[in-house]
């Protein structure tokens, strides 16, 4: 099977064409650089992501704080990782780098506030 992609993992948005026999990618092309065949392999077997949303500020000077993940996560997992964040608050002050839900879903990824709230 041949799935073309657009790398992502560096500005200049290379054209990509990997090549997958039984799951496993075999041959990547038109990558001007090894983070655009290490994206095409983990695009084609297990597709990650960064989450940014926002999260509930109680008594604070905004409703919401910006949060976003630590690390990439499983594509499949970011509704799931969404319902979570949807229900979670925290309370005022928020500080940058404020850990708001860790952990989640047990994927060794933390939610963590990316603005200040007072």
């Amino acid at each position: 099977m041949i799935r073309e992609l657009t790398c992502v993992a560096c500005p200049l948005g290379c054209p990509l064409v990997a090549t997958i026999e039984n799951g496993e990618v075999v041959d990547v092309k038109g990558n001007t650089c090894k983070r655009g065949a290490e994206y095409a392999k983990t695009e084609c077997t297990h597709p990650v992501r960064s989450l940014t949303s926002t999260a509930r500020v109680n008594g604070g000077s905004a409703y919401v704080v910006p949060v976003k993940s630590s690390k990439a996560m499983p594509k499949e997992k970011l509704f799931e990782a969404m319902e979570i964040i949807n229900k979670t608050s925290i309370n005022a002050p928020v500080h940058i780098g404020d850990v708001v839900v860790p952990n989640i879903l047990g994927l060794d990824v933390d939610i963590v506030a990316t603005n200040e709230v007072k």
